[in-house]
C-alpha cells in the first residue's frame, strides 16, 4: 500500500516564491521509547508544529508533511491547517522512504524547488529556511545549509532533481548518496549564525527541549 495524501486548508499566498517546504516527520522514536518524534513537546507545542512554522515563516509557499508513526494521533493532536499531509505506510524502512513519499506528493504541483527539513531538529527555524530559499535560482538548483564546514539541513532541491533524488533515497540515508555524488554542484549556505542542527534522537537529547 502506497502513501496517502490529504490537503488541509489552502496554501500560502500565490505571491510567495514557487518553492515548497517538505517536513519529514514520520519517525517512531525507537531510541526514545517509541514516542513519535512529531509529538514531542517543545515550548508548549509538538515538534511537528514547530517544523511547519519554520518552513511557512521562512517563505515556503506550501508545506508538505510526511507522517508515519502514529499518524492518526499526530493528526488529532497537531492540526496542521494549510498543509498537505502525506502518510507513509513504509516509514519503518527509514528516512529514504519518507523522502520518496514527500517528493511524490510534489509531483504535478507548480513548485520549482523544495526545502527539506527534519522534525527532530527544532534548532532550525525560519531564518535558515529563508537563506536556503534564497538559493533557489532555477529548477536545477541544489543547495545545502552548512555549519562549521559540515553540511546539514535544510536542503533545497530544484524540481529537475527530484526523480534522481528519490531513486537514490534508500534506508535511513535520505538524500546523502545523491548529495555526495553531486557534491561539486551544491551551493553551500552558511546557517551557523542563525540555527543549531542538533537532533532529538536519544533520552539525553530531550534535555534540549523546553
Amino acid at each position: 500500500m502506497g502513501p496517502t495524501t490529504t490537503t488541509h486548508g489552502t496554501p500560502n499566498p500565490p505571491g510567495a516564491p514557487p518553492v515548497a517546504g517538505l517536513l519529514l516527520a514520520a519517525g517512531g522514536g525507537r531510541r526514545l521509547g517509541g514516542r513519535p518524534k512529531a509529538l514531542l513537546e517543545h515550548r508548549g507545542r509538538p515538534l511537528v508544529e514547530h517544523g511547519v512554522a519554520a518552513l511557512r515563516e521562512g517563505g515556503c509557499r506550501t508545506v508538505h508533511v510526511v507522517l508515519g508513526a502514529a499518524a492518526g494521533t499526530v493528526r488529532e493532536r497537531a492540526p496542521l491547517p494549510g498543509c498537505v499531509l502525506v502518510v507513509n505506510p513504509a516509514w519503518e524502512e527509514g528516512m529514504g522512504s519518507s523522502l520518496r513519499a514527500g517528493l511524490a506528493s510534489l509531483a504535478g504541483t507548480d513548485a520549482e524547488a523544495v526545502v527539506v527539513t527534519l522534525v527532530d531538529q527544532p534548532g532550525i527555524g525560519p531564518a535558515a529556511v529563508a537563506r536556503l530559499l534564497a538559493a533557489h535560482h532555477s529548477p536545477a538548483s541544489l543547495a545545502s545549509a552548512y555549519y562549521g564546514g559540515k553540511r546539514g539541513h535544510p536542503v533545497l532541491f530544484g524540481a529537475e532533481r527530484w526523480t534522481d533524488v528519490a531513486e537514490s533515497a534508500t534506508g535511513d540515508r535520505g538524500a546523502r548518496a545523491y548529495l555526495k555524488e553531486h557534491e561539486g554542484a551544491i551551493e553551500l549556505v552558511d546557517c551557523s549564525d542563525v540555527a543549531e542542527p542538533y537532533d532529538i534522537d536519544t533520552e539525553a537529547d530531550l534535555g534540549r527541549l523546553e
